[in-house]
């Protein structure tokens, strides 16, 4: 579970460097429109800082998945890590981009989701297989490919990789919830659990 405080320092606008001012105002005028998360920690390296907004734009905004797909696979990450923040900000984004609130809640639950979409079938279950197991199947990695070509592959690796590596920076850190939000993963105030989640096979 997060601290309730960050164990590190998460600089503002008033504390910045000049660098660190220069990361903060390219990330604001970008898609994202604000800085949260994994880069209120990063931004303590602005290089770093720099560089990992640069790839989580490209990964997020800029490949052949439709957004809805993105989505679904970070969910995916999000609980298998049990990370609240990074399911916090992605329930959001997945209900935008029109995830059915009926997956959204069995990854949530750790329940086997059914699909009447046969894409979202395939993106669940490679994106299930890379946390639970590190590797995915032959036919898994072959039907991904033949939907989204190669480079549909290649991204939706790189991009279950890349928020794998936020998970890991929110947890350690604890960076913590927006004011206001309450935990998604464990809402009968239980405590989650301290190992990774199993992530079940689709229905």
């Amino acid at each position: 579970m997060l601290a309730h405080r960050p164990r590190i320092p998460l600089p503002g606008p008033g504390s910045m460097t000049p660098d660190q001012q220069k990361v903060f105002d390219s990330v604001v005028n970008g898609p994202r429109g604000k800085v949260v998360g994994p880069l209120r920690a990063a931004i303590h390296n602005p290089v770093l800082a720099e560089r990992w907004q640069q790839l989580g734009e490209t990964l997020r905004y800029n490949t052949v998945l439709d957004r809805q797909y993105s989505e679904l696979a970070i969910l995916v990450v999000a609980r298998r890590w049990n990370c609240e923040l990074e399911w916090t900000i992605h329930e959001r984004d997945a209900r935008r981009a029109d995830l059915p609130n009926e997956v959204i809640e069995a990854i949530r639950e750790l329940r086997p989701p059914e699909f009447s979409d046969p894409a979202h079938r395939e993106i669940y279950e490679y994106a299930r297989m890379m946390q639970n197991d590190g590797q995915v199947s032959d036919l898994v990695h072959s039907a991904v490919a033949t939907r989204w070509g190669v480079v549909g592959v290649v991204e939706l690796t790189a991009l279950i990789g890349y928020y794998t590596m936020v998970a890991q920076t929110l947890n350690a850190h604890g960076i913590p919830l927006p004011d206001g939000e309450p935990p998604k993963l464990n809402r009968d105030g239980g405590q989650l659990p301290k190992t990774l989640s199993q992530i079940p096979p689709a229905a």
